[in-house]
């Protein structure tokens, strides 16, 4: 199998995934990291936001010389077709602190399927100015910051993102509990909503939502990784995973999940 590193935020999104891999912790530049291990799959989850992104990825790049690199975990909804759950795979990702954009290999470009990577957690208000400005599908805060470590070390680069807040969701306000390495301070939020009532309905819909995500892309996940091990010449980045031609795959149309 061609050697995959998968960058993640934050263990929830992947745990479906990595539950069957080997646990294992490294240092990297004075920095721990716990890296889950399958055969010649790795994921590693680097915290929320482009900095810790990018650390993990030129940690997971260093210790594992990977052949494809990959960006995955939750996204918001740009417009109002992608429902929470749906997968996204984009043919090109935004860098909103410069505008910059880079195609994803394997993807056709025709079809300007558009991730934008924010500095921060996008609200409703914050998604239509997103998607006014570039036009973009969906919105994360790490595809970018893995794609330029990718491009700086000639690595092949894919995304798939999975639909956890849509459009309109207004998420709670979470900004103020993620540390400066990209943790979220879960207890410290649970405080904070406990002590606000009109936030738990909307902070239990994003907990059902992000359930199903995860559950989502980790099914997804082991499909990539099976299809891998049946076709084990293919050029990773190159593997088809029966997408549908938009880039979109609705719950409906994988099993349905809906």
């Amino acid at each position: 199998m061609p050697k995959i590193a998968i960058v993640a935020a934050l263990e929830r999104e992947v745990v479906g995934f990595t539950k069957s891999c080997r646990r294992v912790e490294r240092a990297y530049e004075g920095r721990d990291f716990a890296f889950y291990e399958q055969n010649d799959n790795v994921v590693v989850c680097g915290g929320i936001g482009p900095e810790a992104a990018r650390r993990a990825a030129e940690a997971v790049i260093a210790l594992y010389q990977p052949e494809l690199l990959q960006s995955v975990g939750f996204a918001g909804a740009l417009n109002a077709e992608l429902r929470a759950g749906d997968l996204f795979t984009p043919s090109v990702v935004i860098d909103a602190r410069d505008g910059s954009r880079i195609p994803v290999e394997g993807e056709p470009q025709t079809d300007q399927r558009s991730l934008v990577s924010f500095m921060a957690v996008a609200g409703a208000q914050q998604k239509a100015s997103l998607a006014q400005a570039y036009g973009a599908q969906a919105v994360d805060m790490e595809a970018a910051a893995v794609a330029v470590a990718a491009r700086v070390h000639g690595i092949r680069f894919g995304t798939t993102k999975v639909i956890s807040d849509e459009l309109n969701f207004e998420m709670p306000g979470m900004d103020r509990f993620i540390d400066a390495q990209g943790r979220f301070e879960t207890a410290s939020f649970a405080g904070f909503v406990a002590l606000r009532p009109w936030l738990w309905i909307r902070v239990a819909q994003l907990a059902i939502n992000s359930r199903k995500a995860a559950k989502i892309l980790a099914e997804h996940l082991l499909r990539f990784r099976q299809q891998l091990s049946q076709a084990p010449g293919r050029v990773p980045g190159t593997v088809p995973l029966s997408p549908q031609p938009t880039g979109v795959t609705n719950s409906s149309h994988a099993g349905g999940r809906k």
